[in-house]
């Protein structure tokens, strides 16, 4: 396994379709069915070159099996804290234990970013989820946001690691 920063030759498909799988796995039973099967091939691509975020890749071989983007925090009133916005892994590489060496890095890149607090989301109902960032050491804040994914009202709360956790 090397967990190393998006390189411009890095397939563009090969890194949505990690959030495709994942969705479509994680999210069964939280986020409506019908929303999950619309999902389409390719549907992230336009969101990987993001200004202004970083992307980390997890690769098994030449195979794209995780990823993780992040960035100054997108809130203005947390503007000196780092942003995970996203990880996620090819289901078959989840319970392994390489969610756990992508969270790593990223907290990693994120301190030599000079950030000493970070946060995320994590969608309420994602159990497995929240039950993974607070064995890492991240801490559930009384911060949320309501969001509606496939016409479904879901509360996403925020999690924090550093001196914010």
């Amino acid at each position: 396994m090397e967990i190393r920063y998006l390189r411009e030759s890095d397939d563009r498909l090969a890194i949505s379709k990690v959030y495709e799988e994942s969705w479509k796995y994680v999210y069964k039973g939280i986020v409506p069915k019908e929303y999950l099967d619309s999902i389409q091939e390719g549907a992230w691509v336009s969101c990987v070159d993001t200004e202004g975020r970083y992307t980390l890749v997890m690769t098994d071989g030449q195979k794209i099996v995780g990823t993780s983007s992040f960035c100054r925090s997108r809130m203005t009133e947390m503007a000196n804290c780092g942003e995970i916005i996203s990880i996620y892994l090819l289901p078959e590489y989840m319970g392994k234990r390489y969610g756990r060496l992508l969270l790593n890095a990223v907290i990693h890149e994120l301190k030599n970013m000079g950030f000493e607090e970070i946060f995320l989301w994590v969608l309420e109902d994602n159990h497995r989820a929240r039950k993974f960032y607070e064995k890492f050491g991240f801490r559930k804040s009384n911060q949320y946001i309501e969001d509606c994914i496939g016409g479904k009202r879901l509360k996403e709360v925020q999690y924090c690691y550093g001196l914010l956790g």
